[in-house]
């Protein structure tokens, strides 16, 4: 590191002595403005931590911690105005890694405060002798006293209550008794507290990157960036990225960009015209794609906070509007006359072109394939090789052969040169493979086609001329005409309505767990499943986009149910823990979510049940399952259900888990 390490006295020594800053028994604290005035090694230290993260420049405090080889950068955005500021979020970077890491407080309804404002700035600050007058108040009528009990924005201001006391903007006041009850004020919305100060890129911004949506060239707008760390983080990736926002960046112009982010923006907007408005201004800037993401209810809404408008104010003083997710679809396509996509909860993507956003929409449903094993040495086809290994590439991906303009110039004329037509070039390609398996990957491709046809008789389905080209040229290879595609996609569509039949597909799948009355499929196997169940698992996706991150899909067989589980440690762990589910009824596109305590969680057994063969870890699990059936470990499933039941039955067999493996207990054996 630099010349000086925490881990040594002199940091700790070097802290202590600063004439500047709050010093605590575990950290000193330091106002930004004041850290030019610190010792030059301590300047060093945390000149180093701050190329962790570029959030580090919007900061208000540094936090020297001595118990830990770190600084932490907190962020209090009402310093100056609030007298007792809560701390909105703060990032954590570790000296010996530079490794950084967040914590946001700006959703919680009790976040800590600051008191004692003078202690971390210099005499010359601007506001220091406010800053001290209000300390020396807060001291005279004992307000501070035993500080650990008012650290926290609830205690602290329950401490004032106690004693008949307000603060008007850094002053202590007794509260006005009028004898009649005053009218409700309107509350002074404070927008730019909803912004969270970010290491890594938001998650509606990262979709849009895994996506696809960032070729190079391409430009980022973000409409209300907030601290604006999307726009660094595609600054990174070599792109023009610029952005706007009320409070953070008043001063920076609009501009048109093929991208534009309106993330988490509509929801902290109080007025409805206003907001309106917000989302017709960034989809006039976006040439391309508009990313919209909102607050979206699934749980009780009225928990530690108070209504307002049709939305709730937090105790924060930041407006949160909490859409039902079909409720926030519906605004972005009135308002903008579009229909917009979901791509997870409460994020949509909005294209301007309609062939695009088709293309996108299609490629959500494309199943894996993998080119066929070369089964017969055929001369031919070993001499041109590799000429000929365009043309398998292509019939892999689109399950059907090119037209003469879907290939490259470059790979067709040596080809065409060689045999004359596409055609010929895969009769030799025939030889050497087996035909059956080309025919598999076209099946494959038209199912796929099927399922994004059958989904989008929810919404406004394409007319075949806004569909791109390789999409129309596949419906009339696989299919013959599009008429004949919509037909088969309604057909499978309709028949999703036959219990009896979900129930068949179900029991029939070699992919996937049995339970009494579900079957549950591990998410990377979801496209290997009969087209019947894949279409019934994309009703539920197609309206909250596939959760990032869930790990087990749960097709319910008795009702019109998808469940989404989530297992954090599902590679990891032999028995993995449930920690979180969502249910969307397919009746009512009701979603419902659950926490589960993690002293006592359901457990998963038997995951090689849920994944495919060639799953990284299917082997492994595969032989744990094995060896836990020969122990008989597996026999009460009612009994093992959750973790203490699984423990128990552990003991009485005197067996452990090392690992992926079964091993007797060492104590087994003693009385």
């Amino acid at each position: 590191m630099a010349r000086v390490s925490t881990q040594t006295q002199s940091y700790v020594e070097l802290c202590k002595r600063s004439a500047v800053g709050k010093l605590l028994p575990d950290a000193l604290y330091v106002h930004v403005s004041a850290l030019g005035t610190l010792h030059s090694e301590l300047q060093i230290l945390e000149q180093q931590a701050r190329t962790a993260t570029p959030q580090a420049q919007n900061a208000t405090l540094v936090k020297f911690s001595f118990n830990k080889p770190q600084i932490v950068y907190l962020f209090y955005p009402d310093f100056d105005a609030d007298a007792h500021p809560a701390l909105q979020s703060s990032i954590q970077v570790n000296l010996k890694t530079l490794e950084a890491g967040e914590r946001d407080y700006s959703t919680t309804d009790n976040p800590p405060v600051l008191h004692r404002k003078e202690t971390f700035v210099t005499p010359d600050y601007p506001y220091y002798d406010t800053f001290t007058w209000l300390t020396m108040q807060e001291e005279v009528l004992g307000l501070l006293e035993d500080s650990r009990g008012i650290g926290f924005c609830n205690a602290w201001e329950q401490r004032l209550r106690d004693r008949t006391l307000v603060i008007h903007d850094h002053y202590l006041a007794c509260p006005i008794q009028t004898g009649t009850k005053p009218t409700q004020a309107k509350p002074k919305i404070q927008r730019h507290k909803a912004a969270i100060a970010r290491v890594t890129a938001s998650k509606p911004v990262r979709l849009a990157v895994e996506a696809g949506l960032f070729p190079s060239n391409t430009t980022y707008f973000d409409y209300g960036c907030g601290h604006g760390a999307d726009i660094e983080y595609i600054k990174r990736l070599g792109l023009t990225s610029v952005g706007w926002d009320p409070y953070y960046r008043p001063d920076e112009d609009h501009l048109s960009a093929d991208v534009v982010n309106l993330s988490y923006v509509i929801n902290v907007i109080e007025d409805t015209a206003e907001r309106r408005e917000a989302l017709l201004n960034a989809w006039n800037l976006a040439q391309k794609v508009l990313i919209v993401a909102a607050q979206v209810l699934i749980d009780d809404r009225t928990r530690g906070v108070i209504a307002y408008g049709d939305g709730i104010i937090t105790s924060r003083n930041t407006f949160q509007k909490y859409y039902e997710q079909e409720e926030l679809k519906s605004y972005i396509d009135q308002v903008l006359g579009v229909d917009s996509i979901p791509v997870a909860l409460g994020i949509y993507f909005v294209f301007r072109d309609e062939a695009q956003a088709e293309v996108f929409r299609a490629s959500r449903f494309r199943s894996r394939t993998t080119a066929p094993r070369i089964r017969l040495k055929v001369n031919k086809f070993e001499e041109c090789r590799e000429l000929l290994q365009p043309l398998m590439d292509f019939y892999t991906d689109r399950g059907r052969l090119p037209a003469v303009e879907e290939l490259d110039q470059d790979a067709l004329r040596p080809l065409q040169a060689e045999f004359g037509s596409i055609k010929r070039a895969f009769k030799v390609i025939l030889k050497a493979t087996d035909a059956g398996e080309w025919d598999a990957i076209s099946d494959k491709r038209r199912n796929d086609l099927m399922v994004y046809l059958a989904l989008s008789h929810f919404g406004k389905r394409p007319k075949f001329k806004d569909l791109s080209p390789t999409i129309r040229t596949d419906i009339k290879a696989l299919f013959g005409s599009y008429q004949q595609a919509c037909t088969a996609a309604d057909l499978m569509l309709m028949s999703l309505g036959r219990t009896e039949l979900l129930e068949e597909r179900c029991r029939q799948s070699a992919i996937g767990q049995q339970r009494p009355n579900s079957l549950w499929v591990h998410v990377s196997a979801i496209d290997q499943l009969d087209p019947l169940l894949r279409l019934y698992e994309g009703c539920a996706s197609r309206t909250i986009g596939r959760p990032e991150e869930a790990t087990v899909v749960k097709f319910h067989v008795q009702k019109p149910q998808i469940t989404y589980l989530f297992y954090p440690g599902f590679d990891k762990e032999p028995h993995p823990a449930l920690h979180t589910s969502m249910a969307i009824s397919l009746r009512d596109l009701h979603v419902r979510y659950r926490d589960y305590e993690q002293d006592n969680p359901p457990l998963v057994h038997q995951k090689d049940q849920l994944v495919t063969e060639d799953y990284p870890g299917h082997a492994k699990f595969t032989k744990l399952s094995q060896q836990e059936r020969k122990w008989g470990l597996l026999k009460d499933v009612k009994a093992i259900f959750d973790r203490r039941g699984w423990e128990r039955c552990l003991t009485e067999h005197g067996a452990e888990l090392r690992g992926h493996r079964v091993v007797r207990r060492r104590d087994a054996d003693k009385p």
